[in-house]
């Protein structure tokens, strides 16, 4: 049998959820961020770092490293495309960069190209990739995986790509609007700037801002008549409409609302500091404490979050356990967790469709983040107690050099919860084996 890469096994599912829409695919299909995670995870798989460095490396650099000329002497797709991507000036760090290239590809449907061009560099191919990890220098991996790329150029994908602020932060873009106002004496929003980025504090009664109605306080302007606000300076608004007085005003706004009606994660933290200048931001629904009541009535070990389904489990502790991690071992690695009575944690499990995490219900603070292909085995526990599970995971699986294996140990509350959590764990990707 050949040999499989689960994270490609995750990444065609992913596709075909995309294929099996037939519609354009847009920022707001949800298979979106997760196919260009996977993306994201194949591209930076096997990426060699330099021995002594500050800075680590990412994709975005080995593309930046490709020739610009094709075989024909002409700027080849992806000097095109990295040129575009240089001037962005939303952009700041070598993730956001890598992400916009990567949305421009699709857009363009000229993924394969890119890879290809690589792949006929083995100067940079090989100075960049581990032959030992990386898909793309793995013969029997790279076939299947430019076989998915071709299947994404059949779709049309039609992307905003102005809407690029957050891609430092956040596969996951905010909803994005555009106001035309005509000419005035006063907009009347009152600006603060926090983190290079240009909130709108509060709306002054009377203005236009405050008639129109076309934002609210915690949306952020992104940019002014097509000049961007990303990294400005404490005025740099001010003095962008003051340039533009008298003519019409194209202004580009980020909510701070995502599609689903909660807020947007990347700007939660920030939010908060807007709401102790402005204590009247309201940042979530008017009966929001009775939402929250509601939710914790949907069941006593299940709750809601964005939307989403969560479970409200027992971590029991974690071990390592070696160099293997299949799933022979999870007998004698469970009993190794629990006889070191590791104080319990009440957690919410969240098991998302690339990747799963697990944070503390009190604290709210995040304990451990895993994608599917990280995890080599997930069971239940056979006896005495049936609801308690536990996975498997690598313990550096972002480096050849891992030190080995990991156990995590949790307890569900029901035996038929706990069995929904390890089929849903092992469906995350299709190489996972588990055991009843």
């Amino acid at each position: 049998m050949a040999p499989k890469d689960p994270l490609l096994g995750t990444l065609k599912v992913c596709v075909l959820n995309l294929q099996s829409d037939g519609e354009t695919v847009t920022d707001t299909n949800p298979h979106l961020a997760s196919c260009c995670e996977l993306l994201e995870l194949v591209l930076r798989k096997g990426l060699q770092q330099p021995v002594i460095s500050l800075v680590q490396r990412d994709y975005w650099q080995c593309f930046e490293q490709l020739p610009q000329q094709d075989a024909c002497g002409r700027l080849s797709a992806v000097s095109l495309a990295v040129e575009q991507t240089k001037v962005c000036r939303k952009l700041l760090s070598a993730q956001g960069r890598g992400r916009y290239l990567l949305r421009l590809a699709l857009s363009r449907k000229a993924l394969p190209q890119f890879i290809t061009h690589l792949l006929h560099t083995p100067r940079v191919l090989e100075q960049w990739y581990s032959p030992a990890v990386s898909i793309l220098r793995n013969e029997e991996f790279v076939e299947p995986f430019m076989s998915l790329l071709l299947v994404l150029t059949h779709m049309e994908f039609k992307l905003d790509m102005e809407n690029c602020s957050f891609l430092d932060e956040s596969w996951l873009l905010p909803v994005c609007d555009v106001y035309e106002v005509v000419p005035c004496r006063e907009i009347g929003m009152v600006l603060r700037y926090l983190s290079g980025r240009v909130f709108i504090l509060d709306l002054m009664p009377g203005t236009q801002a405050h008639v129109d109605k076309f934002t609210s306080p915690g949306d952020i302007i992104d940019e002014i008549n097509g000049t961007s606000l990303r990294n400005s300076k404490i005025g740099q608004a001010s003095m962008v409409m003051s340039r533009l007085k008298g003519r019409p005003l194209s202004i580009r706004i980020l909510r701070w609302r995502a599609q689903d009606g909660t807020v947007y994660r990347p700007v939660i933290k920030l939010l908060r500091v807007l709401k102790m200048e402005n204590p009247t931001l309201q940042l979530g629904p008017a009966s929001s404490e009775q939402s929250a009541a509601k939710d914790e009535t949907h069941s006593p070990s299940q709750c809601l979050k964005e939307g989403r389904i969560v479970y409200i489990v027992q971590f029991l502790g974690k071990a390592n356990i070696g160099l293997f991690g299949g799933k022979e071992v999870l007998k004698h690695a469970i009993p190794q967790v629990l006889q070191k009575n590791q104080p319990s944690q009440e957690v919410l499990l969240d098991l998302k469709e690339t990747h799963l995490t697990c944070t503390d219900r009190s604290s709210k603070v995040e304990l451990f983040e895993h994608h599917y292909p990280e995890i080599s085995c997930v069971g239940r526990y056979s006896q005495p107690d049936y609801t308690i599970f536990a996975f498997c995971v690598a313990d550096s699986p972002e480096t050849p050099q891992s030190t080995g294996f990991c156990c995590v140990v949790l307890r569900a509350s029901t035996v038929k919860e706990c069995e929904e959590i390890v089929c849903r764990v092992a469906t995350g990707f299709k190489h996972t084996e588990w055991f009843v």
